[in-house]
């Protein structure tokens, strides 16, 4: 597997990466001259581009399993995911990429709105994961889950205390919570699902009630409100499950004891069910390998590959029935909202809008 890396790409190095494309094209193209048409085809199925804003290690096994079973070696490229974008409309008709990989359905429908993507047709994703991890209209799958939770100091918070997003509006919490900042996707889209839940006038009250209870200005990423909850800085931290996990899992003791100290708590279990957001793919318009695209896919939703999602990064599988990583499954089963993902995207704008009047920074 060839790789270009997030830093590599945002450093400078992305654009010698991109004239190494363009050049090995240039030399395809003139060699190509001289061969039939189906050693050609032949040829230019044996790679998959792949823009992946996923910086996870582990996910290596999933490609080089893909090799493995079809001969077709995957070239990756790693960067976040609005500079992938970007590089995809300003490749235009000439990229090379085949497929985009990416965490949120926010940044999906992003993708979406550029006009990046093409349907994919494959009965044997449509099988194997559900509807609500679907685009409607085909344009990208689901590949792994994560919940937003409410984790809790175990020392000052009775989970019966806890039940849904919407109660951390209460009063009762002046000064407890912790999360990120509005200008993460993750929590534009748990803004979203509640705008879809409820509505605008709702949402903005509920998003000024949790405003008003922060223990402080929010900053850093999920892992910092782990660690400022575990000592004391706030009570309730609003985070993506898989971020425990890491914690509890982690060579320095330091980090282990920060997760000992910490519950978790799935919200809205009593009505529409816990906030669930995905890593996914899809197919790009210009994709060179259109089948080789479709058939990455359908490799990645199939059991050994979410078996490799499950255990490798503490994510929730989107397949029904693969094991879970065991300190994830100690956590307990949940109910999951069903509102399909397209829904985050399609209510970004606006809940972007509700979490700026509410002074959520």
């Amino acid at each position: 597997m060839n790789k270009i890396t997030r830093r590599a790409f945002l450093c400078g190095s992305a654009a010698t990466a991109a004239v190494a494309i363009g050049q090995a094209g240039k030399a395809r193209a003139q060699s190509s001259l001289t061969q039939s048409p189906v050693i050609r085809v032949a040829q230019s199925q044996q790679v998959l581009n792949l823009y992946s804003a996923r910086h996870y290690d582990t996910d290596t096994a999933l490609y080089d399993s893909f090799t493995a079973r079809t001969g077709i070696r995957v070239n990756l490229i790693e960067a976040e995911a609005d500079a992938l974008i970007e590089r995809i409309k300003s490749e235009g008709a000439n990229s090379p990429a085949d497929v985009l990989i990416t965490v949120d359905a926010g940044r999906l429908w992003r993708a979406e709105q550029d006009g990046l993507f093409q349907p994919i047709n494959s009965q044997a994703i449509s099988q194997a994961v559900p509807a609500n991890l679907r685009h409607p209209d085909g344009l990208w799958v689901g590949l792994s889950k994560r919940a937003r939770v409410i984790m809790y100091d175990k020392t000052k918070v009775n989970p019966a205390e806890l039940s849904t997003y919407e109660a951390l509006a209460d009063e009762k919490w002046r000064g407890q919570i912790l999360v990120r900042s509005s200008s993460h996707v993750y929590n534009q889209s748990l803004v979203g699902s509640l705008l879809q839940a409820t509505d605008a006038n709702r949402t903005e009250a509920w998003a000024r009630g949790v405003v008003a209870n922060f223990a402080r200005q929010p900053e850093g990423n999920d892992t910092a409100q782990i660690k400022a909850c575990a000592a004391g800085v706030g009570s309730i931290a609003i985070v993506n499950t898989y971020y425990l996990p890491r914690l509890a899992k982690s060579e320095d003791p330091a980090e282990r004891a920060v997760a000992e100290k910490i519950g978790v708590f799935f919200p809205n279990q009593r009505d529409r069910g816990t906030h669930v957001n995905i890593s996914g793919g899809g197919v790009l318009k210009t994709a060179p390998n259109r089948e080789a695209a479709v058939q990455f896919l359908e490799h990645l939703v199939s059991r050994e590959s979410q078996a490799v999602f499950a255990r490798s990064n503490n994510e929730y599988p989107v397949v029904e029935g693969v094991e879970l990583d065991s300190v994830l499954a100690s956590y307990g089963r949940f109910r999951d909202d069903a509102v399909n993902a397209s829904i985050f995207g399609r209510n970004n704008p606006e809940a972007l809008q509700i979490m700026d009047r509410a002074g959520w920074q």
